[in-house]
């Protein structure tokens, strides 16, 4: 698997665990910031930014890790004398 395949997906991983984090904190499921509890604000936000994360995530696993294809060898032309 190719490094940057690799970087994709965990950036996508952290932007999907990030939201979910902002998503139950503004709903009161886990407690934190006196900002963010109970703020239905944060709970938009949150899920836009999991979605976003499992984007990146999809993308990152469709990133190709084939070799590019070889050229196809052009047939020969037969020369007449």
């Amino acid at each position: 698997m190719k490094a940057s395949k690799i970087a994709v997906i965990v950036v996508g991983v952290i932007l999907a665990l990030l939201g979910t984090v902002f998503a139950l904190q503004g709903d009161g499921v886990i407690g934190g910031s006196p900002l963010m509890d109970n703020n239905s604000s944060f709970i938009y936000i949150g899920l836009v930014v999991a979605i976003v994360g499992l984007v990146v995530i999809a993308f990152g696993l469709r990133i190709s890790s084939a070799k590019p294809a070889a050229k196809t060898p052009q047939p020969e032309q037969s020369q007449k004398s």
